[in-house]
């Protein structure tokens, strides 16, 4: 079939998924690209393909051509895609030892960044509290590369996982700019929590007092902090050596 109409009640449907509360309501998103579709199919998350006119894409599920007027609807890139899919959202699984937890980051770009590198350095589950940006926002999609599709995400409330974490042997590091230890001076453990916090703010109050040590990253003075993905990076990867 070949959608040509942006009044379409398919179209006029997948169009309203660029909003959270409808993404929330079907349990769906978009996703924008064939690096992200076949991320998506390996995932087993992918239920349908919206492609260009005339163009083929090579997967197991239904595929529906569009025009370039729908496709242009359709996305939120200012050059549109050849392919654009409609998946599922991801199932949450089991938490597993090695634990990022990230306290109400905003930025879509950051968040998106910090999924990849979690998956580089072998963090196992990301925790995000729900004040943190929606997961599915197409920037994110965009920013982790695919990566969103690989890793084991949960959205909950972050000091009652935590405490519940801390009964079953969990050790709680969270990152604090003004004071705390290297990285390398701290004692590792096979189960461990990571807390990273707001652009603006760092980790709460209320959180910081959970934490069983502090962590920082040591930087020359004229700087008085480091973009949140970028510290991130740079933590997961020490503790990953």
């Amino acid at each position: 079939m070949i959608y040509t109409s942006i009044n379409n009640p398919k179209i006029k449907q997948l169009k309203k998924l660029s909003q959270k509360k409808y993404r929330d309501q079907t349990n769906t998103f978009l996703i924008e690209g064939m690096h992200l579709i076949k991320e998506a199919e390996k995932a087993n998350c992918l239920q349908e393909v919206f492609v260009l006119e005339g163009n083929h894409v090579d997967t197991t599920v239904s595929v529906n051509e569009v025009s370039i007027n729908v496709m242009k609807f359709l996305s939120q890139l200012e050059t549109p895609p050849v392919a654009i899919g409609l998946c599922t959202k991801l199932k949450e699984d089991n938490i597993g030892n090695k634990i990022l937890m990230l306290d109400c980051v905003q930025d879509p770009g950051n968040l998106g960044t910090i999924i990849r590198s979690a998956v580089a350095f072998n963090i196992d589950t990301i925790i995000i509290s729900e004040d943190t940006v929606d997961l599915y926002n197409s920037k994110v999609i965009r920013a982790s590369q695919g990566m969103l599709f690989h890793t084991n995400i949960l959205v909950k409330k972050l000091s009652k996982e935590i405490k519940k974490l801390k009964e079953t042997g969990y050790k709680i590091y969270s990152t604090k700019v003004t004071s705390g230890k290297e990285l390398k001076n701290v004692e590792k453990s096979k189960k461990f929590v990571i807390i990273m916090g707001n652009e603006g703010n760092g980790v709460s109050k209320n959180l910081l007092d959970l934490a069983d040590d502090y962590i920082y990253i040591p930087m020359d003075k004229r700087c008085e902090s480091l973009n949140v993905a970028v510290a991130t990076s740079i933590i997961l990867y020490e503790i990953s050596r």
